[in-house]
């Protein structure tokens, strides 16, 4: 590959203060080789330079939570309440078809190399994701769903997903991983959660949770009403009381009214490689809980809004030490894949300064997926992953206005983005970028 340089009026690298006048130089191999103040970044001479004008750099984007499978479903069930839009979405999938699965979700990884993103974790059932991601040469985890709700299915659900698994790994590479993904409360029975847990502990494989999403969820869980409760009922299948759900052993003092948190902890879900989606509906204890076992977190603030399911405790989650990330969640859900949007949203919600914002949407974002030695700064080793934003004319005064517009930028803003040392996104536009070479 060829090297890569880039000149910009500031860079961002996260990890230290931001760089006026700045470089960065990729290598051969996909790996940032040096950035600093234009004047000190070597000029290879075959290496691409481009000078990006006014301008900031800053890492790729890491977007914690997507269903890229889902990519094409903008509006769908947009009235409905919760559940009725699951069922809704669930329709949906039915109907399309395996190369309509890859077509989107090759679709959505391109939107969301557009929007600055350079990795993601995924989840879904289709796999369509995880061949996208090998054949275009990304980056990101994906989580292979799996439901079973009936203790019953429990050998069935088991059976497909490790047929699924070993159907999916030949996809994996340095920058595809896969993950399992039992969904939620509400569609998976306790022996399920605890069947997957040690499946995936025993593989090497990450876990990610839909967890303490909504306040029927947690009325489920803990009280045995609402509408989750009702269809499972419905359907024949036993409540989360029942000894069938129950786990072999668990401390007396849970033995009532355990809250969605506690309930996967009682089935050994919880731990280091375990990403928490959305985690809204968190007592004190929870968030303790959510710390102890050292989860990351998936927020998305949007799609919370958006589902009206509340506001997570953000600042509690980060006070207590927990790893969180951001995700724009699906396209059916927030209708883009705009994670600086969701940054706006978790800057305010949280009290974050720019700078600590874009933080959430980089580094702290590889942080919560166990990159964080490989991405989400711009330092020399890691991936050449970054993206270039766009600033308005006469913004490059003083570093704390760059923030503020870097953070303030729309999809249109995106100049390029670049994965590996690859560029994978640009902008198209008359005089983007000029030719540069030399210093």
């Amino acid at each position: 590959m060829r090297p890569l340089r880039l000149r910009a009026r500031w860079a961002f690298p996260i990890d230290r203060g931001p760089i006026h006048d700045a470089a960065i130089l990729t290598g051969s191999d996909g790996r940032i080789d040096s950035i600093g103040p234009h004047a000190s970044v070597p000029s290879p001479e075959d290496a691409l330079a481009l000078d990006l004008g006014e301008a900031s750099l800053l890492p790729g984007l890491v977007n914690t939570h997507t269903h890229l499978e889902l990519t094409g479903f903008e509006g769908a069930g947009a009235d409905l309440e919760f559940r009725d839009w699951i069922a809704t979405i669930r329709q949906l999938k039915e109907r399309r078809s395996p190369a309509r699965f890859l077509e989107a979700a090759r679709t959505g990884v391109r939107d969301c190399w557009a929007a600055g993103v350079t990795t993601i974790a995924d989840t879904g059932d289709s796999g369509a994701v995880i061949q996208a991601l090998a054949e275009l040469g990304g980056s990101g985890v994906v989580y292979q769903e799996v439901f079973g709700p009936h203790p019953a299915q429990l050998e069935n659900s088991i059976s497909g997903l490790s047929e699924r698994v070993k159907a999916l790994l030949p996809f994996c590479s340095e920058r595809v991983r896969l993950g399992v993904s039992p969904h939620a409360p509400y569609t998976v029975s306790g022996p399920l959660y605890s069947r997957v847990a040690e499946l995936a502990r025993r593989r090497g494989l990450p876990i990610a949770v839909h967890l303490a999403e909504s306040k029927a969820e947690s009325e489920f869980v803990t009280r045995g009403t609402g509408p989750f409760a009702e269809a499972w009922k419905a359907r024949g299948i036993p409540q989360l009381s029942d000894p069938s759900h129950q786990p072999a052993a668990r401390p007396s003092d849970r033995l009532s009214a355990p809250s969605p948190v506690e309930w996967l902890d009682q089935h050994q879900v919880l731990g280091p490689d375990t990403l928490c989606i959305h985690a809204i509906q968190l007592t004190a204890g929870d968030i303790r809980t959510l710390a102890a076992r050292a989860v990351a977190v998936a927020h998305c603030p949007l799609s919370n809004a958006r589902h009206a399911h509340g506001s997570a405790p953000l600042g509690a989650l980060r006070g207590a030490g927990v790893r969180v990330g951001l995700g724009t969640d699906s396209v059916a859900s927030v209708g883009s894949l705009d994670l600086l949007a969701e940054a706006r949203a978790a800057r305010v919600l949280a009290g974050l300064g720019a700078v600590e914002a874009l933080a959430m949407a980089t580094l702290e974002g590889a942080r919560a997926l166990g990159l964080e030695t490989r991405i989400g700064t711009l330092t020399p080793g890691k991936w050449g992953d970054l993206v270039a934003i766009a600033l308005p004319e006469g913004a490059s005064g003083s570093e704390t206005e760059p923030a503020e517009h870097v953070l303030a930028a729309r999809r249109a803003d995106t100049l390029l983005t670049v994965l590996g040392g690859r560029v994978v996104h640009r902008r198209d536009g008359p005089n983007l970028i000029r030719q540069g070479g030399g210093r």
